[in-house]
């Protein structure tokens, strides 16, 4: 029986599009989250909307001020009759209507105060969304997060520009989701089970019918016998072979009485995806960077899920020569009955393949000691242990190839170190014909300063933007020297920050809104992957850019 949401309507339904994307267990992973924002800004209100009507467990908004005018006028979640009432509630309440599902509460505090008199609580969270926070609070939280490995993703919006910035110390992905792959057909490494399968069929013997709905890449196989006995052994490596193989692949096609080719769907699917099935089977270089990793070649008793696996998918490639099949085919033109016998081959070698990195995996955990009824799968003749399961390794065979491993920079060693990795801040900020984004990421660290200076925005009044700009152009000067750099950035970007006044525009806050929640998004339910490590908005252009800083 489906379940339902609180308002009755089945979860299957109202969930259907997002289900599609990242499957029962990513949704599971966003239901079972707790996300705690703070400061219901209009960003941060427009980021809890946008992971709220796709089902978060949970939410918390941390928020010590009170409803004011500029708060209303930019902030879709709070009221006119809302003035002079806390913020973290009237957001809380409004944002609550959005999906019954989701559970919210507040806590009206400043969160400086909060880090003082109770720092665990911001432990208890599965991920924290920080908007529009003082540089010296933030470092704070950030520091608490970093310590208890809490993922924190920094959000702002300054006028016409977004910033986004993710700290988390190692966030593994396993379904990345690449926008392009090859399919995993092995006809350069064919495997006992296609090779049986495909030498049982006759293409010379076949009737008409059966000729003409026979999978291509049975035909490709067979094709490839030949090529392969004509030419040493080898198979079509170039373009120049590559077509000459696909000229062999036509001659196949049978004629009709008149002498002319038969249409037959099948063979001119065989040649159109020659290129693509002849790919040599490798090993990417991030999956290669993984089993050179210091955690895959010293796993310890306390090493991480997915380290374990990844270890045993490098012992099993050490042996094979290939990650595990992913054991899936294209659809393509073909009677039923010989495209599933077709597609049991592929996934009875991917069950194979699963069988034996289980086993792989059983024995590297009973060498680290951590055979106890929680830590591990089992091999199958054995008591399922609830540990690693075997739909957990089943999974991880079949996005072998895509797995990936982002590692952020710590908020504290950004704005503490003295380099600041300056030597690519300068090759931005130096190229008058390279992107703005960097240079507004300058800008908005020379912001943070004035701030600390002068308790204040540059040109939050109006009576002050003029004399703002040298106030603002003296702490740009000291920030590009702490980072060893000359002050190249244009009085004209200067004016503009000033003339912003700190002002957080709705049209902004909703991109960067859409985008922060993308993000939390991708960390809480372990898919897709995150930025590494900052996203910088330029809305005047219309433009961005991702740097690791």
């Amino acid at each position: 029986m489906a379940s339902t949401g609180k308002d009755g309507i089945d979860k299957s339904n109202k969930y259907d599009r997002q289900l599609r994307l990242w499957g029962d267990h990513g949704q599971a992973a966003l239901e079972s989250s707790r996300v705690c924002l703070v400061n219901a800004t209009a960003t941060g209100t427009e980021i809890l909307k946008n992971l709220i009507l796709p089902g978060i467990g949970a939410f918390t908004i941390v928020d010590g001020y009170k409803v004011q005018g500029e708060d209303v006028g930019n902030n879709f979640f709070l009221t006119k009759d809302s003035l002079g009432e806390s913020r973290a509630k009237v957001a809380t309440e409004l944002l609550g209507e959005l999906n019954p599902d989701v559970t919210g509460d507040f806590v009206e505090e400043h969160p400086e105060k909060l880090l003082q008199s109770d720092p665990s609580f911001f432990n208890t969270f599965t991920m924290v969304i920080a908007t529009n926070m003082c540089e010296r609070t933030l470092l704070q939280l950030s520091k608490q997060l970093w310590t208890s490995n809490i993922p924190l993703l920094v959000c702002r919006c300054y006028g016409f520009i977004g910033y986004m910035r993710l700290a988390v110390q190692e966030h593994t992905v396993i379904e990345s989701h690449p926008d392009s792959t090859h399919e995993d057909l092995r006809l350069d490494k064919q495997f006992d089970g296609l090779v049986t399968y495909c030498n049982s069929l006759d293409l010379e013997t076949m009737n008409k019918k059966d000729h003409s709905h026979t999978p291509w890449l049975v035909i490709l196989y067979k094709y490839l016998q030949v090529w392969k006995q004509q030419h040493n052994g080898e198979p079509p490596k170039n373009y120049k072979e590559k077509t000459q193989f696909k000229e062999l692949i036509k001659q196949g096609i049978r004629k009709n009485e008149d002498g002319f080719p038969e249409v037959e769907e099948n063979f001119d699917e065989a040649v159109k995806s020659v290129n693509i099935a002849l790919v040599p089977t490798k090993i990417s270089s991030n999956v290669e960077s993984l089993f050179e990793d210091s955690c895959c070649k010293e796993l310890h008793s306390d090493s991480k899920q997915f380290w374990i696996l990844v270890r045993a998918i490098k012992e099993f490639v050490e042996e094979e020569g290939a990650l595990p099949l992913r054991g899936t085919i294209p659809d393509m033109t073909a009677d039923s009955e010989r495209y599933i016998q077709l597609q049991q081959v592929y996934r009875d070698q991917a069950a194979h393949d699963v069988s034996v990195v289980t086993n792989k995996v059983h024995n590297l955990v009973q060498t680290l000691g951590r055979g106890g009824p929680t830590n591990i799968a089992p091999p199958p003749e054995s008591p399922t242990d609830p540990g690693i399961s075997e739909q957990d390794i089943r999974l991880f065979c079949k996005n072998a190839a895509f797995l990936r491993v982002v590692r952020c920079r710590s908020l504290e060693e950004e704005y503490n170190s003295a380099t600041a990795r300056s030597q690519e801040i300068e090759s931005h900020i130096a190229d008058e014909d390279s992107d703005d984004e960097v240079v507004f990421y300058v800008l908005l660290r020379a912001v943070d300063r004035f701030y600390e200076e002068f308790n204040r925005f540059p040109g939050c009044y109006n009576d002050q933007v003029e004399p703002d700009i040298p106030r603002l152009k003296v702490s740009l000067v000291k920030v590009l020297q702490e980072w060893g750099l000359s002050p190249t950035i244009k009085d004209d970007y200067i004016h503009e920050i000033c003339r912003y006044g700190s002002a957080e525009l709705h049209t902004i806050a909703s991109f960067i809104g859409g985008a922060a929640a993308q993000e939390v998004i991708k960390v809480i339910t372990g898919q897709f992957v995150p930025i590494n490590n900052t996203y910088i908005y330029n809305a005047m252009k219309q433009t961005s850019i991702t740097v690791e800083l």
